[in-house]
């Protein structure tokens, strides 16, 4: 399946209004970003204008809605704004907000989109990171349930809200595949809404000091208080309306059926949850490749090590010049098991230490001041050999900086297989000019 574009906006969009729990009025500016940037939220009213990225890690918990963090800086809200990103393919945006919280402006996602429309769409050129769901994923938070199961292509939703007591006795049901075309139709319309009797609990709380009939249903036994419904399944459209929002915190284009029961903000980041930690088995299987990976041609490009003795293949992952992950696909046709030993093959110990440190010349040569330099090794210690490495196995290497300075290189390393440790040591290299 090919994958897209990243994409920004042409022109950037501006618009203020009152936050629907603040009730405090909030100027919003919507700038294009570069490739990769992601969606950032800065707070010009802060002192220093803090940035808070729109990233799993930087969720806040809130009651009723979506709010990230990051130090001083946080924004809630945000849902009904990311949905419409999301489902015009918004990749890349740097947003500035004068205050804490989006603004409701007619409690839908329909404003958002038609800022998208009259601002534009282009393409970029990167590809979109994506997740194709490989295997059902299960939340069940209280009454409430939300199931994703694997699908070929794209995103598909069904949505079931049951409201068997209380001010409103309904049951509504709506199922949608997300463009854009069908989102602005179908979905972005779909306004919030509250039960009449949780009016008073949420008041008490500090909420919705910003929510009046025109941006908020407000549900009764008899239907909405001062106002029309939009659709005759409003409650659950919305609720995908979220769902869509939440799930853009994953930061990939998502290919999956979900089918949700109930189900509400805090069941939705438990889904994201899941399918982020399910993205990082992928990868660290090999199935997926990280941003911050290396394909073979770029290990090529940094290590001077070739055939027979180049022992890492890909490189799944890289923190900064703190932490790199790598690969070695183990098979029989290597040359070393000719010898050692035949009927018996097994990946000498000598070699997982080499692995090792390519591994770590890949993780120190990142740096600008050690390019054109060689590693030379200087000292191993504390080497532990823990199990044998055999034809058939996928050696994931490991290293970690314990000291790095100009012209040379302290790591601790290690060796699994299947998870299981079978070697590590420590490392440390004098770094020359080649």
């Amino acid at each position: 399946m090919a994958k897209r574009a990243q994409k920004t906006l042409k022109n950037a969009i501006e618009f203020r209004g009152v936050g629907l729990h603040t009730g405090e009025e909030v100027q919003v500016r919507i700038e294009p970003a570069a490739v990769d940037h992601g969606v950032i939220f800065t707070r010009v009213d802060l002192d220093g204008r803090p940035s808070v990225p729109m990233k799993f890690e930087h969720l806040s918990t809130k009651e009723r809605r979506t709010a990230l963090r990051d130090g001083a800086a946080e924004v809630c809200t945000v849902e009904h704004l990311l949905a419409a990103l999301s489902a015009y393919e918004v990749d890349n945006v740097s947003i500035e907000m004068s205050g804490e919280e989006v603004p409701g402006l007619d409690g839908s996602s329909l404003p958002f989109v038609e800022l998208i429309e009259q601002a534009g769409v282009v393409e970029q050129k990167a590809e979109k990171r994506d997740l194709t769901l490989d295997e059902p994923l299960y939340v069940r938070d209280g009454d409430t349930s939300l199931i994703a199961l694997p699908a070929e292509s794209g995103l598909s939703i069904e949505y079931h809200l049951v409201q068997p007591e209380g001010d409103l006795e309904t049951i509504q049901s709506f199922s949608f595949t997300v463009d854009a075309e069908r989102f602005k139709a179908d979905v972005a319309p779909a306004r919030t809404f509250v039960m009449e009797r949780e009016i008073e609990q949420l008041q008490a709380a500090g909420l919705g000091k910003g929510a009046n009939s025109s941006n908020t249903l407000v549900m009764t036994r008899s239907g909405p208080r001062d106002n029309e419904l939009r659709f005759p399944d409003e409650l659950a459209r919305h609720k995908v309306l979220d769902l869509i929002g939440d799930l853009a915190l994953t930061g990939v284009q998502i290919h999956a059926h979900l089918i949700a029961t109930r189900s509400g903000h805090r069941s939705n980041h438990l889904l994201v949850k899941q399918l982020l930690e399910r993205m990082r088995q992928l990868e660290d299987e090999g199935y997926l490749t990280r941003k911050s990976g290396m394909n073979i041609r770029d290990i090529l490009g940094l290590l001077p090590h070739r055939y027979p003795f180049l022992l890492v293949d890909r490189v799944v992952e890289i923190e900064g010049y703190r932490r790199a992950v790598g690969i070695k696909n183990v098979t029989f046709n290597e040359p070393f098991f000719q010898g050692h030993w035949p009927g018996q093959p097994i990946m000498p110990g000598v070699l997982q230490l080499e692995a090792m440190a390519q591994m770590a010349g890949l993780l120190l040569f990142r740096k600008l001041e050690n390019t054109g330099k060689l590693a030379v090794l200087w000292s191993i210690d504390r080497v532990k050999l823990r199990g044998a490495v055999t034809p058939g196995d996928q050696l994931r290497i490991e290293v970690e900086t314990i000291r790095s300075r100009p012209g040379m290189g302290h790591v601790q390393a290690r060796c699994k297989v299947a998870g299981k440790l079978v070697a590590e040591a420590q490392l440390k290299f004098t770094l020359v000019d080649a």
